[in-house]
Formats: structure tokens, sequence, C-alpha cells
């Protein structure tokens, strides 16, 4: 069934399902779809008695728990516009987000409710907890209204954690989002006895259309988790909720290759030789991978990776392990899918072609590399950005298609392959093009670096990496004793890798890609919400700056760049 908006996919479900569970928390209660519809109800009540109408702005800021849908719905299906927010923002992101969208209501979840300021509260109609839908305060009471939403009408602003810029809103109609149904569906079809087992913010564009609003069209099972992904909480819930589809990040599965099969195939000289060989190393990933689909429950049928780019060692091993995985590529304001595959169809390094609706082309494509800026129509295109037709006006063509920032290439079957972002692409002292973000791939794959990025400074190519300390202290471990501090041995542990990892890279990279220094960043890198990596702020020969932490709001040159939220191998910093 084709919907048109998100009131009549929420009636259809709540008739034809009423009886199914649509939102669980792990070891706590079921909420099936007749309940959901009541509640919906209870929200929308609660809004139009603090006197909130159709086309009025309600923020949602609340951790992951089947009332955030609930609240989703509820806006949506009234005919207002929700304004869902990342949990990560800081205090100050978030009073200026709720001001800038002029949200008159809040539905919030108990811990992020103490990052708000007080002005904001008090600017507020309404303020609503999550957890059990009470009022935590009530300035206005009154009557307002509710009205059947339309296509056009504008359902969600989503304000973007951009790597290089403040929060911009995008605005997404509800044509937009029950486009990505269909888009879903034609890609990977789902049904009433399908169950995700949801770890990523709901706020993201890419856990709301897919995992949120397609499951919910469907008649499937969604499960919450009350505690972040780590390894100790997700084992148990894999154990238990035995999903068919799951949708995460690349760390997750990136640690995982890491820590549990890389490990193990580095830990002597015999393991290391046996993986070296190609037709072993394939027969010991598919062990591997029929022990990981053990961990997944034995049930998986569809595991998207999105968020940010995949490592391209731990997308082989994925490939060669039999995990029905899939990698999709879009962004926030294109709702966010614009190509993928089925698990059955992925090929190593590729998003899959353009999903069925969409058209992709390419501009300013290099004659010799055959790779140009990706450029995108779509049913499921942003109106622009909330209050900023400057920065909308810049990220479209003349002709009216959606400039990605992407740079990227089509095979001869139009399977898309993305190379990079166009505004972190270095060109080098003959012309070439130079991707760091194929760069930090093969760093990213070495054992020993958590986090890396790739800068020039004065014409070199230097890597800024962020250190495994598990991994090196292990190492330490084993022959400190020639030291006389932990200190120094991790010091000399650490200058010997970065020869180390120079070598290990620069064999592995196009003449033109090596690097010519590894620095250590001591520190975590600073990310967005997104955990995307703010990379202008360690863009030391463009912003003359050695101090990450003097710069944290716009980079001049790129303010006005989408935000991608596409997932892409071998590398870029996007989503679905």
């Amino acid at each position: 069934m084709t919907f048109n908006t998100l009131g009549e996919l929420v009636r259809n479900s709540v008739e034809q399902f009423a009886s199914r569970v649509a939102f669980s928390m792990f070891e706590g209660d079921d909420v099936t779809y007749a309940e959901a519809g009541r509640r919906i109800e209870k929200v929308q009540e609660i809004l139009t008695g603090a006197g909130l109408s159709a086309g009025d702005k309600v923020a949602l800021l609340s951790s992951s728990m089947p009332n955030w849908g609930i609240c989703y719905f509820a806006v949506t299906s009234a005919g207002m516009t929700v304004v869902p927010i990342l949990p990560d923002f800081s205090g100050e992101e978030l009073d200026m987000i709720i001001g800038h969208s002029e949200a008159k209501a809040l539905l919030v979840s108990d811990k992020l409710f103490t990052k708000l300021s007080k002005s904001t509260i008090e600017r507020l109609n309404v303020v609503v907890r999550t957890k059990n839908l009470g009022i935590i305060s009530q300035h206005v009471h009154g009557q307002g209204t509710v009205a059947e939403p339309k296509p056009e009408d504008l359902a969600a602003i989503i304000y973007t954690s951009g790597t290089t810029s403040k929060p911009k809103g995008v605005m997404l109609t509800h044509a937009a989002l029950c486009a990505q149904v269909r888009l879903s569906s034609s890609i990977f079809p789902i049904d009433g006895n399908d169950v995700f087992l949801s770890v990523l913010p709901l706020s993201h564009t890419y856990e709301c259309s897919i995992g949120l609003i397609y499951p919910f069209s469907m008649g499937s099972r969604v499960v919450y988790m009350d505690r972040p992904p780590t390894a100790s909480a997700l084992m148990p819930a894999l154990r238990s909720v035995r999903p068919t589809v799951m949708l995460i990040v690349p760390l997750i599965i990136e640690k995982i290759y890491r820590h549990q099969v890389l490990a193990k195939f580095n830990s002597t000289r015999f393991w290391r030789l046996l993986y070296r060989i190609g037709f072993t190393r394939r027969y010991l990933h598919r062990v591997a991978g029929k022990k990981l689909m053990k961990l997944f429950g034995k049930r998986l049928r569809f595991l998207g990776i999105g968020g940010s780019k995949l490592d391209s060692q731990a997308e082989k091993f994925l490939l060669e392990s039999g995990v029905p995985y899939a990698i999709g590529y879009g962004l926030t304001e294109t709702a966010p899918l614009l190509a993928g595959a089925a698990p059955s169809q992925v090929r190593l390094g590729s998003t899959g072609p353009q999903a069925p609706g969409v058209t992709l082309r390419l501009e300013n494509i290099n004659p010799e590399t055959r790779q140009g800026e990706i450029v995108a129509k779509t049913p499921s295109i942003m109106l622009g950005y909330y209050k900023n037709p400057e920065a909308t006006a810049e990220v479209f063509t003349a002709d009216g298609w959606f400039r990605t920032g992407d740079l990227g290439e089509f095979d001869e079957d139009g399977w898309l392959y993305i190379k990079g972002r166009l505004k972190n692409m270095i060109v080098g002292p003959c012309g070439e093009n130079i991707y760091p973000e194929d760069i930090e791939s093969v760093l990213n794959s070495h054992v020993c670096i958590a986090d890396s990025i790739v800068t020039e400074q004065e014409g070199r190519l230097v890597a800024l990496v962020h250190f495994n300390r598990d991994e090196i202290e292990a190492m330490i471990d084993d022959w400190r004793d020639e030291w006389n501090t932990k200190k120094e041995a991790w010091e000399a542990k650490t200058e010997q890798l970065k020869k180390e990892i120079m070598d290990f890279v620069n064999a592995k990279v196009s003449r033109f890609s090596r690097i010519s220094e590894v620095v250590e960043e001591k520190e975590e890198f600073i990310k967005t919400p997104t955990q995307k990596i703010k990379r202008f702020l360690y863009n030391r020969n463009k912003k003359g700056t050695d101090n990450p932490g003097a710069e944290t709001n716009d980079s001049p040159a790129t303010a006005s760049a989408p935000e991608t939220t596409g997932s892409a191998v071998p590398a870029n910093d996007t989503e679905a």
C-alpha cells in the first residue's frame, strides 16, 4: 500500500496490525499497535490542550524508547511539525536549536531535560516527559486544533551536526518521508514477522526513516535498548531478541572485526601466515561468520551499515564471512536513502545502484578518473534549510538537482562507488586527486589505531592518529620489564609504531597518496553528535593553528556544505 502522509500511514498500521507488538523495551514492556494508537491520541490531547495547532513546531529530545516513535507520530499525524534533536548536542546547542526552530512544546526524556536552560523551558507552552507521557511543566492552557496533513506539508525539521558548520535545519515533507518506505521496500522487503533491534539514536534520519517509519508501516516489531550498545549490553540483547533486521554504524562491526577476528589471526606467527593466504583467509572468515551469525541469534536477514565510512578490510571480512550485510548511501537532506542493494547483491566497495525512483548523475567529471560530484533527483528531497535560503540555494543546481558534495563514479553496471567528500579532496603536487578517506581507511584497518585523519601540511601528507590504548598496552605488558616506567615503555612503543604504520600504509596506497609523517593525537578527535570527526578543526595547513579546541564553530570555506548521512566504502562521511 502506498502512503502519501504519515497520518495515513499511522491510521493504517494501527487498524491493520492492532494486536501485533509495535515496540518493545529489551527486558521491558511491549506496546501493541492498538496501544500505540491510544498513546498517540493522548499526546495530541496534551499538545492541543496547551494551545498548539497544526503547523506548530514540537521539539523531540529523548533517548530511544517506544514512546519516542509514539511522540513522533503523534506530532506529525496531527499536522504539526516535529523537530527531532540529537541527544549528544551540548546544552547551548540544544537551547539554540529549540529557539531557532520556534518550537512551542518539548517532548523530553529525564536525563536530557537537565541539559536545557531554565529560560528555554519557560518559553515553551508545555514540556512532556517521554517516559510516561506526563506533563513536566505547562505555561499555556488553551484549545488548539489538529488537521489532516497534506503530502506537501512540512513534517520534520532535522538539525544536522555538520563536520564543518553550525547545525542547519533540514525541512522534510510528509511525501519525502513516505517515499522512503517505497524506496526501502523496493530494495529489501519486510513484513510482520520481522524483528528490528534498534541501537542507533532515533533522531538520526537513517534510524528514523528505515528503522522506525518503515517497520511501523509494515507491521514489524522494533525492540529498543535502554543503554549504549557496548559489547556487554549488546550480547544478551542479541541472544534474547534474535533480530531479523538491524541497523548499525561501522564502529560496531569494526570493533568486532578488529578485536575478535583480526586480533585472533594476528596473535601468533602461525595464524598470521595462514591469514595472508587468500583461500585460507576466506575459509577462516567463513568460520568466523558462522560464529557471528550465531551471536546475532541465527535469524539475521539484513545488517544495514551506515553513519560513516566502513573500513575496507572489515567489509571484506563481512563479504567473505557470509554475513547478510548491505551498505547504502544517502543524506539527511534526502531523508536519507539514495542508493543501495540487498545483501545478496553487495559488491565490495560499492553502495549499490541508485534506488528505484531516484536518479543520480555526476557533474564536473574528471576525464582521467571518471569521477565527479554526485547530484541527485529524488522524491525524498528536502524543501531546504529552515530560515536559511542562502545555504539552500548553494546546494541545488540550476535545474533543481541536489548537490551531495560527494565525489563518486559509476561502473558499467551503474553501481555507485563513493570516493570521498569534495571539500576534503587534496590536490597533489602534479595535480593528482588525493582522497584522505581512502588513506584513512587503510590507517584504521591497523589494529593499533582507533581513529585517524589525513591532512596536508606544507605540501606533505600527514596522518594524525589516535592510538588504541588497549591494544598497545597489551603489547607493552609483554616486554615493559626492559623499561623503568610504563610511560617510558608507552613512548618507546608508539615511536616504533609510527614508523611501522607509515610503512604499512605506504605499501598499500598509490605513490602520490603516501604519507610523510605520523603524528599522535593523544586526545580523542573532536566529533559531531553523529560521531563524525570535525575535520576542519585539524586542517592545520588551512587554518593555521595547532589547537583544535580553539575552533568549534564554522569553517568559512565549507560552511554551506550539505550534511551527509549515508555510508559508503571505501571512504565517505555518509549515512544511510
